[in-house]
């Protein structure tokens, strides 16, 4: 029988989900060759193309940066200066408002590498965070350098780039405090060799913490100090919030081969609108007081709602996205409660959904899987 052959690599292009640095290398590069602005050391551009590049803009030459984050522009300037000092940056905010998506592509415009990546969870050892060993090479000669596996915070120490932690607050207290002497005392000390790696320059994190872990594991005091937060807020407007799925759920389904998303806006807009009525607990005229359902019903889950209606629509209809599509979606996403949120979903189907001009294609699909 044959041995089974080594699983094939595929080539550049084929990822499904490509690093930012890889998905938007020409943006980059175009902004690079055109930042004639001062650096910061071992940046890859200024902090000003940093900033275009998450929001956006045209270049002298007519090259059109997309944004990659729709929001107050203050919030992306403190946090691309915030890089620029010896101060760590935390970017706190509610699930769905895109903090993994900006460490992401602050990392990639700062460092030109996002792959310096912790991700936090209850079982993250200290080792993580600090360095682990090679058992095979720790057993045959000791502890030597040969022997140590540094992690990803190490080696943006060692290299000047910027490590990447997600999920900070749901990492045990006392492994979080591992981070204080890195980032007070800029080094990292290895006992066991009686040496320590110092960070050179350019180095910096970027954790993120999900607001609504608050007393999970909170941050100390000490660790808390070492980090400049920044707060990324919910969309403040439906049509910013429109635009933000519209444009994300465009660049999944090109990589899925999935319909264009204009063929869709306007069943964009109803799943944007229900999420945020719901999520406010009052209508988008502010006439009617609504209960909220117990999930988040966040831009990102209506990023997901939407990709998997076009899903749908591309496998099992015409291609066009239809208030069919994303129904189920929908009712997934509000009712987590099965007790609670049903009720919730029902009265909001009977008291807004059934009543609005327009929207009785839409309330029959609600109607039907609901049923």
């Amino acid at each position: 029988m044959p041995a089974p052959s080594a699983p094939s690599v595929p080539d550049r292009g084929e990822e499904l989900r490509p690093h930012a640095e890889d998905a938007f290398a020409a943006e980059l590069a175009a902004l690079a060759a055109q930042d004639d602005r001062p650096r910061p050391a071992r940046w890859r551009m200024s902090p000003w193309a940093v900033a275009t590049y998450l929001l956006g803009g045209t270049l002298p030459d007519g090259t059109v940066i997309t944004p990659k984050y729709v929001g107050p522009r203050r919030i992306v300037e403190v946090a691309v200066t915030t890089l620029a000092t010896d101060r760590a940056l935390l970017l706190l905010g509610v699930p769905g408002t895109a903090k993994t998506w900006v460490s992401e592509h602050l990392a990639a415009a700062v460092s030109g590498d996002s792959t310096l990546l912790v991700q936090g969870t209850a079982g993250t050892p200290e080792e993580a965070i600090r360095y682990g060993w090679n058992y095979a090479q720790l057993l045959a000669h000791g502890p030597s350098r040969d022997a140590l596996v540094p992690s990803p915070v190490m080696r943006a120490m060692a290299e000047g780039m910027t490590a990447r932690v997600e999920e900070l607050t749901r990492i045990p207290a006392d492994v979080q405090d591992t981070l204080i002497t890195i980032l007070s005392e800029k080094t990292l000390p290895i006992p066991e060799l009686g040496s320590e790696v110092q960070a050179v320059r350019g180095f910096n994190l970027i954790a993120t913490a999900n607001d609504r872990d608050r007393g999970v594991n909170d941050l100390s005091s000490a660790l808390r100090r070492r980090f400049n937060t920044v707060v990324l807020p919910l969309p403040e407007s439906a049509e910013a919030e429109v635009e933000i799925v519209s444009r994300r759920v465009d660049q999944i389904g090109r990589s899925l081969d999935l319909p264009a998303v204009p063929e869709g806006i306007d069943e964009i807009r109803r799943v944007v609108t229900v999420f945020r009525e719901l999520r406010d607990g009052v209508t988008a005229d502010g006439r009617t007081k609504l209960k909220s359902p117990s999930g988040t019903l966040s831009t990102a889950e209506a990023i997901s709602v939407v990709t998997n209606g076009l899903a749908l629509a591309a496998h099992f209809g015409d291609g066009v996205l239809r208030a069919g599509d994303v129904a189920a979606g929908i009712l997934g996403a509000v009712v987590r409660d099965p007790a609670a949120d049903r009720v919730i979903w029902q009265e909001y189907l009977e008291a807004v959904v059934r009543e609005r001009d327009g929207w009785k294609d839409f309330y029959r699909a609600c109607r039907e899987v609901s049923a």
